[in-house]
């Protein structure tokens, strides 16, 4: 199966996205992960993604989805994949549609994982980190201090109430009519509620796909 798989900010999909390939025996692709490893290959197109990221550019959606398809066309996902923060965006849906058929695949399911805004901020507000060693934490409130090197653990900007609330904006904006591009074009959509523990989310994705 290749299933895209949605989720504001906070949702949980890089938590589901690897547990829900390992259930269906496919690999996972996360656009950032295969982006900065063709860059460190220097690649051809690796090497012209930089050239925007040096500039401090947006690397365009064409650039992003040759490097996706580059890594699809590998052996290791012919059974399928789960893709996660492949699609943001109608052109990048357009996009992805058009490469997957030129590889002779589809959109088997597209995945969203529900969670209530306001319960995107308060997950989001827990999350900290060591200012100093980076470690990460969701137990440690800003101010304490990090259990690894001692260093004053904070909140990261973006963690901040309000601008976790307009990512969430932006999400919404964008992501709505990806839904309605998806539903005209015959994909199965598949909403699952994303709350409760990471175990209890994967059994309803799975469910939800008939596993």
């Amino acid at each position: 199966m290749n299933i895209v798989l949605f989720g504001k900010p906070g949702a949980g999909k890089g938590t589901q996205a690897p547990k829900i390939a390992d259930a269906l025996g496919v690999p996972t692709l996360a656009t950032g992960n295969v982006l900065r490893s063709a860059v460190k290959q220097g690649t051809s197109l690796g090497r012209e993604a930089k050239a925007y990221m040096d500039r401090g550019d947006l690397v365009p959606d064409s650039v992003i989805l040759g490097i996706v398809r580059d890594e699809l066309a590998r052996p290791e996902y012919a059974k399928g994949v789960v893709l996660d923060g492949v699609v943001r965006t109608v052109p990048q849906a357009e996009g992805l549609a058009k490469m997957l058929g030129s590889l002779g695949r589809k959109v088997d399911a597209v995945v969203s994982l529900d969670v209530p805004d306001e319960e995107i901020v308060r997950r989001t507000g827990t999350r900290t980190v060591c200012s100093t060693c980076q470690t990460p934490y969701s137990d440690l409130p800003p101010g304490g201090k990090c259990p690894n090197c001692g260093g004053v653990v904070m909140r990261r900007t973006d963690d901040e109430p309000e601008a976790v609330r307009n990512r969430l904006r932006v999400f919404t904006d964008q992501t709505a009519p990806v839904f309605d591009w998806y539903k005209k074009d015959g994909a199965r959509i598949v909403t699952v509620d994303a709350n409760g523990s990471v175990k209890d989310v994967t059994q309803r994705v799975l469910r939800a796909l008939g596993k």
